[in-house]
């Protein structure tokens, strides 16, 4: 019969996670093999990936991929509008694993291989703007969607770090659902407020003229136009945009589903007051050189969330620079830590 020591949580041998991070670990992490993802973004055009995964949640289906050791902490990554999930790239999934986490990334409701709404109408957003019209869904739904993968997973709570369009999901979700949220990570994101985070008047005007594309082609240039008005003018551009943008037509184009997702963010009240309500920790991270969702979004996130730590990135647009990869997850780390060593310790360690 196996020995156990039970411990309080507030015992003096109580280890805290960046101690025990430092320690058992990371001995762990030396000597046994993380069960890594080996998915790359050089996939086949037009085929499923073999690791990607189905989940039912909140009514519908998810996509998603993992990234980790099950056993290791849970991060849940968002991503933000009209974007797949591959947006996250693997090496920075893998730079989160290698600090000891189980990360997850996902397709959101009408994006890569989640479930599309193909019959909804397509809102005039105007009028959702100023809700004259209902849209089909809201950023609440998608919030839900995110509880549902959660619970669906298996895991009790995760850190949650969502970029612009995701970390209004994220905020959402940490609202709605604080049980199953132990940390809030948001980036280049807002408070919903029509009085920050404004997108320079250029980045406007071409999402509003933009048309759909009718080709591969088109999808591409369309992308590449809108890259070069938000990409970070402090770091190299991402050589492979072009290839990257190829690849999500071929996985799934569908700009009615982003114009939908885009509804769901103008249908969606102001969420600063809400915010107070936010009791995880939380750090803000934003560019400096934001041309989508204006600096002063993250300013007024991370003034709008008690005890809220604010990072601002010189050069950075509304992208994830592959030079700042370390720094993103350097930052995330610091915040799992804070929470986790909030937490109380297991009940029991085996001898």
């Amino acid at each position: 019969m196996s020995r156990h020591i039970v411990r309080h949580p507030n015992s003096p041998g109580r280890r805290s996670y960046s101690e025990r991070m430092t320690t058992d670990s990371a001995a762990s992490l030396g000597n046994t093999p993380v069960v890594a993802d080996d998915s790359s973004t050089d996939r086949p055009p037009g085929t499923r990936a073999p690791d990607t995964r189905f989940a039912d949640s909140n009514g519908i289906r998810i996509a998603y991929e993992t990234f980790g050791d099950p056993v290791d902490t849970p991060v849940l990554l968002i991503m933000g509008l009209a974007t797949q999930m591959w947006a996250w790239p693997d090496e920075f999934c893998r730079q989160l694993v290698d600090a000891g986490n189980h990360v997850v990334r996902y397709d959101n409701r009408d994006v890569g291989l989640s479930t599309h709404f193909d019959e909804a109408e397509d809102p005039k957003q105007v009028r959702v703007l100023f809700g004259l019209e209902e849209p089909p869904y809201r950023l609440t739904d998608l919030a839900k969607d995110a509880a549902g993968l959660i619970e669906a997973l298996g895991w009790t709570s995760a850190h949650v770090v969502g970029i612009s369009m995701g970390g209004m999901i994220a905020q959402i979700l940490t609202l709605l659902r604080p049980d199953l949220v132990r940390s809030l990570t948001s980036i280049s994101s807002t408070t919903g407020s029509l009085r920050v985070g404004k997108p320079r008047a250029d980045v406007l005007r071409l999402l509003a003229t933009t048309r759909p594309a009718t080709d591969r082609e088109g999808a591409i240039a369309n992308s590449l136009a809108m890259y070069s008005k938000i990409r970070s003018p402090g770091f190299p551009a991402e050589a492979r945009a072009g290839e990257l943008a190829g690849m999500a037509y071929d996985r799934r184009y569908d700009p009615a589903g982003g114009r939908r997702q885009f509804s769901a963010i103008l249908a969606t009240p102001d969420r600063t007051a809400a915010l107070q309500r936010v009791a995880v920790p939380t750090t803000v991270i934003h560019g400096t050189s934001d041309n989508l969702v204006n600096l002063s979004g993250g300013y007024a996130t991370a003034a709008a969330i008690p005890g809220a730590r604010l990072v601002t990135i010189d050069g950075m647009g509304h992208d994830l620079p592959q030079p700042l990869w370390s720094r993103l997850v350097q930052e995330v780390q610091a915040n799992i830590i804070r929470a986790e060593d909030r937490l109380p310790a297991p009940e029991a360690e085996p001898v």
